[in-house]
């Protein structure tokens, strides 16, 4: 998602038009040219202090070698956006994308034990060309393929893992229901083990009950893991996943499985997403994901995790990995646009906090990724990637939705992408859960092992001290869980609840958004030694904008926590304007550093938007 953002910042960053500027030579009266060639705008942005190529494999952290070849082979022609073309097109497109990096070898389900950061690396990078594409790659690699690969086991493995990297065998993941979105562990859908056939029949019980928005399930999905209450002999085992195929190998619908497509969405449209219910399916005993628990050929239930709920917590361990794929002119005025303050201070900004997410996302990528086989740091790095993934697609919505309308009315077009970010963000918001109650998790979590963070009052309090601005966040952390945990322990136990979920709720979100800027801080800082000599000026100052805007946007509970005086807080919107004049010349090249190339960003905007319209375009690039 770190990408994404770029890319959005990237094509809003110089677009002179009428509707924007319109600059009269007093002494001529009449208007002076509103654009220039976008090579010579590119030029005169383009004399960094810095060099570009170290910070883009600073900024890619991982695969260096599979990204630039990935950049490269994604200028095929099929990789081209396209719009206005009826939505089963649409659907097909995204599946031959997705074909192509498969056949191309770019991505494994293996990948998630040979090296798991490969994938992180291909959904970024894919995401830029379809986002749809890249959901439908999620849904197949992450929750599918990776449930199949870690909660299966040879039984499953043998029969599937080829079929999920080739497509041959595309599945879905049936966890979410109608009436139980954030509650999943209460779902109705049943499978009941019939002992005599020794088969499981699935059943859904009430329409509250279908399996809902699951992606892949409308069109092109052989299988689905169905995640169900499972019944032995009468008894309720909890919540287990198990393969239920839901069509043949022409792809025709099996019998008692209705499958129903929920039809055109306000982006996004390259997803097929279903409604799924069943009637007394029957499968085998095999089709169990069995890693945890198993039913042995006499009907006998076993599992190695006691208790239902522990179970479905360990299945669920899945949907971490989808949480972190799913967190990137100049006329005769001699005025590019980037240069006005109006700009400078929506877009800059933004780009700092782009920065701060991007590396926080490598650390959570990393803790994540090289997590020890004991589980000693699982609680940890859950919370990790609780936090991350509100803080990124909070991010990408920001970024669409400013960078939108500082691009005037061609922002809305649809070639120039900002409608198809504005739908990923929105879907990435609730996606993997919801975005706030994942906040409630971390504040939850961090409460419980919190240990007061390290101030350091020797620091002189001035706006430029880059120690001191982080510190703040520092102090703000502690006072946050402080003030949270007196009110708990004011409620007393018999009014936990209703202090947690009627009272406290803005002190919860507050203090977890909390842990997660200080952390993007944390990870700035360490980015920024790691860096090359050149780039730690830059970063230092974005790093540096990053803080502030956070003390600018939440100013008030700064001053009002006696953390911060108002004149300091006047201090603070002064450098920040200095900071975002100081940065803008170089703001371009910072976006260059993410290696997005312009058929990545396959927008008029970002391109030549003047040749684009002087013909009829239709709204399309070809």
């Amino acid at each position: 998602m770190i990408v994404e953002n770029l890319v959005l910042i990237k094509k809003s960053r110089f677009q002179t038009t009428s509707s924007n500027i319109s600059i009269k030579d007093e002494t001529s009266q009449t208007k002076l040219p509103n654009s220039v060639p976008l090579q010579e705008l590119r030029k005169n942005f383009m004399s960094p202090s810095f060099k570009i190529s170290s910070l883009t494999d600073l900024l890619d952290n991982d695969n260096l070698e599979m990204r630039k070849k990935f950049r490269n082979f994604i200028s095929e022609d099929i990789m081209t956006p396209r719009y206005n073309i009826p939505l089963h097109e649409e659907r097909d497109v995204a599946l031959e994308r997705l074909k192509r990096i498969c056949d191309a070898g770019f991505i494994s389900v293996k990948d998630f034990i040979n090296n798991p950061l490969r994938i992180f690396a291909t959904h970024e990078l894919a995401s830029i060309i379809d986002p749809a594409m890249t959901t439908k790659m999620t849904v197949q690699f992450n929750l599918f393929g990776g449930t199949v690969l870690k909660l299966g086991t040879e039984r499953h493995h043998e029969k599937l893992l080829k079929g999920i990297d080739t497509l041959e065998d595309v599945g879905c993941f049936g966890l979410t229901e109608l009436g139980y979105g954030n509650n999943a562990v209460e779902m109705e859908t049943t499978a009941i083990y019939d002992k005599a056939a020794q088969e499981f029949v699935i059943n859904t019980p009430t329409p509250l009950a279908q399996k809902y928005w699951i992606t892949n399930g409308a069109v092109h999905a052989k299988h689905i893991i169905v995640f169900a209450q499972t019944y032995v002999d009468g008894i309720n085992h909890g919540i287990h996943g198990i393969l239920v195929p839901i069509r043949d190998n022409n792809l025709k619908v099996l019998p008692n499985v209705k499958v129903e497509d929920m039809g055109h969405k306000m982006g996004l449209n390259g997803v097929d997403n279903a409604k799924l219910s069943f009637d007394n399916v029957r499968v085998p005993r095999e089709n169990l994901l069995n890693k945890f628990s198993d039913i042995t050929p006499e009907g006998e239930f076993k599992s190695d995790i006691k208790g239902g709920r522990a179970r479905f917590l360990k299945v669920a361990d899945q949907l971490l990995s989808g949480r972190l794929c799913i967190a990137r002119p100049e006329g005769k005025s001699d005025m590019p646009i980037l240069n006005y303050q109006l700009q400078q201070r929506a877009l800059l900004p933004l780009l700092a906090r782009t920065y701060a997410v991007n590396f926080g996302l490598n650390y959570v990528k990393n803790r994540w990724s090289f997590q020890q086989d004991d589980g000693s740091e699982h609680a940890e790095i859950v919370t990790l990637c609780c936090v991350i993934k509100p803080l990124a697609s909070w991010n990408l919505e920001n970024v669409a939705t400013v960078c939108r309308e500082r691009c005037g009315g061609q922002g809305y077009l649809s070639c120039n992408r900002f409608g198809t970010f504005l739908g990923l963000a929105h879907a990435a918001i609730t996606a993997e859960g919801d975005n706030c109650v994942l906040m409630q998790k971390v504040a939850k979590e961090r409460l419980a092992t919190f240990k007061p963070l390290k101030e350091d009052r020797s620091i002189p309090e001035e706006v430029e001290n880059l120690n001191f601005l982080h510190d703040l966040l520092r102090r703000r952390e502690n006072l946050l869980c402080k003030e949270l945990g007196k009110k708990l322990k004011e409620a007393g136990k018999a009014g936990l609840f209703e202090t947690w979920m009627l009272k406290e709720s803005d002190l919860i979100q507050g203090f977890a958004k909390a842990f997660g800027e200080r952390l993007l801080s944390d990870e700035f800082e360490k980015s920024i030694q790691e860096a090359d000599e050149s780039s730690m000026p830059v970063l230092a100052d974005l790093h540096k904008l990053y803080i502030l805007d956070i003390l600018e946007k939440s100013s008030g509970s700064f001053i009002t926590s006696g953390l911060i005086s108002k004149e300091f807080a006047l201090e603070v919107e002064k450098y920040s304007r200095h900071l975002c004049a100081k940065l803008s010349p170089e703001s371009v090249a910072l976006c260059e550093a993410f290696g997005i190339t312009d058929a990545m960003l396959s927008a008029p905007i970002a391109q030549d938007w003047i040749s684009f319209n002087e013909r009829d375009n239709q709204g399309e690039l070809l």
